[in-house]
């Protein structure tokens, strides 16, 4: 016989109004106090959302010479269908080879800096550095290369389909690999002895040395550079302040390039929340970069579900649903909220409220002129009230004394 259960001192599922019980059977202890709003739910949860987060933690990690690579798609996540992500670090001359996509490819750098090559159907080539909270784009189709500077780096790659798979794009060396070598030297108007020594299979990752600068790597090309530069520098841009936070927006107006995703970097001071709001134009597709969180999403017809998120995450809301991102820890939460679209929207309930006629709102909710008076006709994208209503929560799940 196992030893009795320590219920006393482990979390249970019992919320303050009595309701639930002890689990006295096995216990992920650990993953309990990570998820302490979906253990106990809120009593204003109701009904069957389908799951809305997960882990990189959680997803195979594909490991070369060169560095390594995970990803979440339909297939760990089978909700977010318009959205699939990649983490991928590379070492210090790590290369990604030479490929292209079906899909379009958004990135976020990470940590460590990385150069980025690419060359357009009209023979416009590019070349760039990127750094920490750099972004890139590339459009489908368009072949390119990421290769790890000095320090290495480590980034996250964004795709405009759920089903996309990082295993399923088209690599220089695998193809070489599948051509019969007659046709390589017929096409490059070489002998065939000149691909004696040519992989057998794709690289996909592999190990080379650091580059040099970048303009000893930079090749002049005929028809000139891309028209659109493939990078931007996100941390760069001017954000919008509230007392809550902060929030960079980048879609088409400011990326021109980038015509598939959108995208808005918000970071949520302790006790502030990404205020209750909804997306007119598709899923919402988030990657967790600090901190923890919780966010219920509202998917109507008296049906709502709360999750808990932090670092490394991957949380998501169909389209058009109500939800909030609270800010449930001692440091300043960062995240990144992402669209197949080519312009960021949302729609700030508090901002509703405050445009609407007056009497109707009130006779809608039975309130008075309490919180008539405090609407905003300002949208606050991140909100943070004087009071904290942090220290409940906090001490609802253990966190104080």
């Amino acid at each position: 016989m196992y030893p009795l259960h320590p219920y006393r001192y482990l979390p249970q599922p019992i919320r303050e109004d009595g309701a639930g019980g002890v689990d006295l059977g096995p216990q992920d202890v650990m993953r309990d106090l990570e998820n302490p709003d979906m253990l106990v739910p809120p009593a204003t949860d109701a009904g069957t959302i389908p799951n809305l987060k997960f882990s990189f933690s959680d997803t195979h990690m594909y490991l070369k010479h060169g560095g390594w690579s995970r990803e979440v798609t339909v297939r760990e996540l089978p909700i977010a269908t318009t959205l699939a992500g990649v983490n991928m670090y590379l070492t210090p001359g790590g290369v990604r080879e030479l490929h292209w996509h079906k899909q379009a490819e958004w990135a976020f750098m990470l940590w460590g800096r990385a150069r980025i090559t690419a060359v357009d159907q009209n023979g416009r080539n590019f070349i760039a550095d990127v750094g920490m909270g750099d972004l890139w784009y590339f459009p489908p189709g368009i072949p390119h290369s990421i290769q790890g500077l000095e320090e290495g780096c480590e980034f996250l790659l964004v795709f405009d389909d759920g089903s996309f798979s990082e295993f399923d794009t088209f690599t220089i060396s695998d193809w070489f690999a599948h051509t019969p070598k007659d046709v390589l030297a017929a096409n490059f108007c070489v002998p065939e002895r000149a691909f004696a020594h040519i992989p057998t299979k794709q690289r996909y990752i592999f190990q080379a040395k650091v580059p040099g600068p970048l303009e000893s790597q930079e090749i002049s090309s005929p028809y000139g550079t891309v028209p659109k530069s493939f990078t931007h520098r996100l941390l760069a841009q001017d954000p919008i302040v509230t007392p809550g936070g902060t929030v960079r927006i980048v879609d088409c107006t400011n990326f021109p390039v980038s015509t598939t995703i959108a995208a808005a970097l918000v970071e949520v001071k302790p006790g502030g929340m990404r205020e209750m709001h909804w997306h007119p134009n598709n899923d919402e597709w988030q990657y967790y970069l600090l901190g923890t969180a919780r966010m219920t999403v509202f998917a109507a017809n008296g049906v709502a579900r709360t999750f808990n998120s932090r670092a490394g995450d991957v949380g998501y809301v169909p389209f058009a649903m109500g939800h909030y991102i609270q800010n449930t820890g001692y440091q300043s939460l960062w995240f990144l909220e992402m669209f197949k679209s080519d312009r960021f929207a949302d729609v700030s309930l508090n901002q509703w409220m405050a445009l609407t006629p007056r009497e109707l709102v009130e006779d809608h909710l039975h309130v008075g002129p309490e919180l008539m008076n405090a609407l905003r006709k300002e949208k606050w994208p991140v909100v943070k009230c004087k009071q904290r209503f942090e220290t409940r929560h906090a001490r609802r799940h253990g966190i104080l004394g």
